[in-house]
Parts: C-alpha cells; sequence; structure tokens
C-alpha cells in the first residue's frame, strides 16, 4: 500500500505517531510518505535549521517528507492556537491535493482540523482516511478551559461529526473513547481501540538499571505541565510530605504554560523537595526513568479525563518503574491490569501523599516486581510492533472497501 501519514506534528518534534511509525510501516513493506507542518512544539518557535515557505521536501531514512507553513504558536492564547490549527489545516489542504495519489491516509488528531485535507480526498480522489483520535474535542477543550465559547464549541463539534461521518475508521486510544462515540451515535465497527506506543529508540528504554540514592525516594513527573496536568497538587503534596518523608523528592521534568509558574510557586513555598530540570532530549528520558523509584502521571479531575490514557502511561511502563496513576478510569485501570503501580485521586494532594507513603512503604522487591510486571505489559499489548500490526489491518480494510 501507498500509505500517507498526514500529521500536524512530525520529527523533529515529539511526536508519538511520527518517524518511528512511518519506518515500522516501511518495515512492513508498504510506501509512506508524510506530510506535516514545519517543526515548532513545544516552543511554539520554528525549530533551527527550519525556514518556513511554501511546500518544501526532504527524504527521511526514505520517507519522503513534505512540509507546508503553519502559524507557530503553542502559548497559552486559544486565539493564536485555534489560528496555529486553522493554518495547518488550509496549507495541507492545499499540499495534499498536489501530492501522488495515496491508496489510504492515516491522519493524527489533535487537532481534528488536521483532517481537511483527508476529507477534501475523500470527496475529489474517493481516497479513504483512518482519523486516529488522541482528544474528544470538544470535550478537552472545554475541561482545559482553552475555549469558553459555546458558538465556537458548536462549530468545532459539527466539525468532529463530519470529519468522524467521512472517516473510514475511527482509531481510539481507549475503551472509554469506544464507548463515549457509541454513545454519540457512531456505529460499533467503525470505532476501533489501538493502545498508543512509546518512543522505543533508546537502547536504555525498558531497562532500569539505575536508582536514586539509598537516602532519597525520587518521584519523577516527565511532560507537558499545563492546566490539564493540575501540578499545583504536587506541590501541595510535597509541602505535606516535607517534613515527615524528607527523603521525597518530586522531579518535574518538562516545559509548559504553567512550568514557570509552578517553579516559582516551589521557592515561594521553600520546597526544596520539587525540582525542574526544564525540558531535556527524548534519548535523555529512559536514563531519567530508570534513576526514579516511582514516575507519576497526574490529570485535572475531570470527566472527560476519565476515559483517556495519557501517553506518557506507555512511556512509564516500558521504563520498568512502579506507576503513580492520578487519572481515574481507563488510566487507572490499565496500570491495575498491568498490575504496575498504584491509583490515588486525582485533584487531591492527601490522596498522593497517601499513595507515595505506601509506595515507600512496600518492600524493595515488591516495588521492582511492580516495574517488571508493567515493562512485560508493554511489550506483549502496547508495542510499536503491535499497534502497527493493527493499524496495518484497518488500512487494509479501507482500501479493499473503497474498491468496492
Amino acid at each position: 500500500m501507498n500509505i500517507l501519514l498526514l500529521t500536524q506534528w512530525f520529527d523533529p518534534e515529539p511526536c508519538l505517531k511520527g518517524l518511528a511509525f512511518a519506518r515500522a510501516l516501511q518495515r512492513q513493506g508498504h510506501e509512506v510518505s508524510v506530510l506535516t507542518g514545519f517543526p515548532n512544539y513545544p516552543s511554539g518557535k520554528i525549530y533551527p535549521g527550519y525556514r518556513q515557505r511554501w511546500r518544501t521536501q526532504e527524504l527521511i531514512e526514505g520517507i519522503s517528507v513534505t512540509r507546508v507553513p503553519l502559524y507557530p504558536s503553542h502559548d497559552r492564547s486559544a486565539a493564536r492556537r485555534m489560528l496555529n490549527y486553522v493554518s495547518f489545516a488550509l496549507s495541507s489542504l492545499v499540499g495534499i491535493v498536489l501530492l501522488p495519489r495515496p491508496d489510504v491516509v492515516y491522519v493524527y488528531a489533535p487537532p481534528p482540523s488536521a483532517a481537511l485535507g483527508a476529507v477534501a480526498l475523500k470527496l475529489l480522489r474517493k481516497v479513504p482516511f483512518l482519523i486516529d483520535v488522541q482528544d474528544l474535542w470538544p470535550d478537552a477543550l472545554g475541561a482545559t478551559g482553552m475555549v469558553r465559547s459555546n458558538a465556537l464549541l458548536a462549530v468545532i463539534r459539527w466539525w468532529v461529526a463530519l470529519v468522524h461521518r467521512h472517516a473510514a475508521r475511527i482509531i481510539v486510544l481507549s475503551n472509554g473513547f469506544r464507548r463515549t462515540l457509541i454513545e454519540r451515535g457512531e456505529a460499533p465497527d467503525r470505532v476501533i481501540v489501538i493502545r498508543n506506543w512509546t518512543h522505543e529508540d533508546s537502547p536504555a528504554a525498558g531497562a532500569p538499571a539505575a536508582t536514586a540514592p539509598a537516602d532519597r525516594f525520587d518521584i519523577v513527573f516527565a511532560g507537558n505541565m499545563g492546566p490539564a496536568q493540575d501540578l499545583g497538587v504536587v506541590l501541595d503534596a510535597a509541602a505535606l510530605l516535607k517534613e515527615e518523608a524528607p527523603q521525597v523528592r518530586f522531579i518535574l521534568v518538562g516545559d509548559g504554560v504553567e512550568a514557570a509558574e509552578l517553579a516559582d510557586a516551589a521557592r515561594a513555598r521553600a520546597l526544596d523537595n520539587v525540582t525542574f530540570p526544564g525540558r531535556l532530549p527524548t534519548d535523555a528520558m529512559p536514563g531519567v526513568f530508570a534513576a526514579a523509584d516511582a514516575l507519576l502521571v497526574h490529570l485535572r479531575n475531570e470527566p472527560v479525563f476519565a476515559i483517556t490514557i495519557p501517553s506518557k502511561t506507555q512511556a512509564y511502563l516500558q521504563a520498568g518503574k512502579p506507576i503513580l496513576m492520578g487519572v481515574p478510569g481507563d488510566a487507572a485501570e490499565l496500570v491495575t491490569e498491568a498490575g504496575a503501580g498504584l491509583a490515588f485521586e486525582p485533584g487531591n494532594p492527601a490522596a498522593l501523599a497517601a499513595a507515595v507513603r505506601r509506595l515507600m512503604a512496600m518492600p524493595a522487591e515488591e516495588r521492582l516486581a511492580m516495574g517488571r510486571a508493567g515493562a512485560r505489559f508493554y511489550r506483549d499489548h502496547l508495542s510499536l510492533e503491535v499497534g502497527t500490526r493493527a493499524f496495518v489491518q484497518f488500512f487494509e480494510q479501507a482500501v479493499t472497501d473503497a474498491r468496492h
């Protein structure tokens, strides 16, 4: 098959379904091409070595990558963020009709605006597409407060429904997403669960060889620091544990719109048990995870997050360390099913502190067994190889259906 990946985010940006996915499809004998934007995530600034102009092409490991311009922005402004999404949708709409006709298009969402070109190609040239839904829009926008206009939310809801109607299959990352879309009227046979994988390129991944110093218990959070993550809860839990468990240290790795104010708040409260190393290269993260005693996931206590599985969950499972899961529903069930950690109530600092105490009280061998169980579960059920095989199956079905 000739498979086109239509995604606003692609390497060298940190992206889940990027170059590794393209290479995996290529290894299975398929011809893969990519239509994407100029790299600017998460800083909102075009990466060094790139200059925006109309339609550039590069060859990365035998994969043709076409880049089209967009408005770079990832700050708190909803208007600028929407301009970022819409600009890529429009430029990729023009770009996609200039590319050779693929057999099938894969669309990575969010944002669902990225599917504009795929919808056009379906209507104009009968090319089927699958959309990979990573966030439920507009639910996630309302939950994070990014969009407060009911009129705009209604427009987004209409567009998402239109995209889903034209998609050959709707791929979702959790059973909760699937249940929700079926409740909203989607046919059950069109909504498919393929759980996410994580970056697997580093030879250190999944090899927890190091540990924190014996007099410390290091808990690592890695990723975006924004309203959805609600990391003020971590500062409050750190305050609760500071005196009674001085060996506990929270290490918040990453960046985001709330990173600076969280660091300022920690300093103002004299929380020397919370550190902010900043954003680190992707290939450095396996070493960071390996040196941790536990890995933390947390999202705001919103109903929409109860049906999602944050992408860092898979990275944590692969790393082979115990997980403290502050997301209810599907994410907590996944960690419980894997036997890989403890779940606690999100938005509740006391619950997080209690989970830390419980984990610390376990024998080291029990924590080690948790980590091993998580790594094994990832390998058997969530890996890139497992996920790619599932995608190819549904790509082939979409192409076959389109020919009849």
